[in-house]
């Protein structure tokens, strides 16, 4: 009869190493939880500016309404942006009626993700998102 060999303290170790380790992996999913419910905000959050954008009746109020609406729908979303920035192209409004013409928004935000401690994670990433929305062919401009 062969005696096994004893194996007193191995369980400590697999605990040292394994609890990190999964932690770490919970707190990467977190992260990449985090980011994609930001993606998506950000680009709802481009759809209504573009939208709301292309039912205004001038370039000045494009922009204006664009931006509230924007910074409207990233806050109704709980997003958490350090800074946000809105970009309206309203060259669209130049056209004269009857052609085609578009209105198309670019949402910028800074994401804070200073709150997880997950080690190689940054404390803020950028999210970006364009949409475009038509204005109607045939209003006034």
């Amino acid at each position: 009869m062969t005696r096994q060999p004893k194996e007193r303290g191995s369980a400590s170790i697999e605990a040292a190493v394994g609890v990190p380790a999964f932690i770490l992996f919970i707190g990467l999913i977190i992260f990449a939880g985090r980011l994609a419910i930001a993606h998506n905000a950000v680009q709802a959050s481009a759809a209504e500016a573009a939208r709301t954008a292309s039912i205004a009746r001038t370039q000045p109020e494009a922009i204006a309404q664009a931006t509230s609406s924007a910074a409207a729908s990233l806050t109704n979303q709980n997003v958490n942006c350090l800074s946000q920035r809105v970009q309206v192209d309203t060259a669209g409004f130049a056209a004269p009626a009857g052609t085609e013409a578009t209105v198309t928004a670019t949402v910028t935000c800074v994401v804070n993700l200073s709150d997880l401690s997950v080690p190689g994670v940054p404390g803020s990433r950028t999210v970006t998102a364009t949409m475009t929305s038509p204005i109607d062919t045939y209003r006034e401009r």
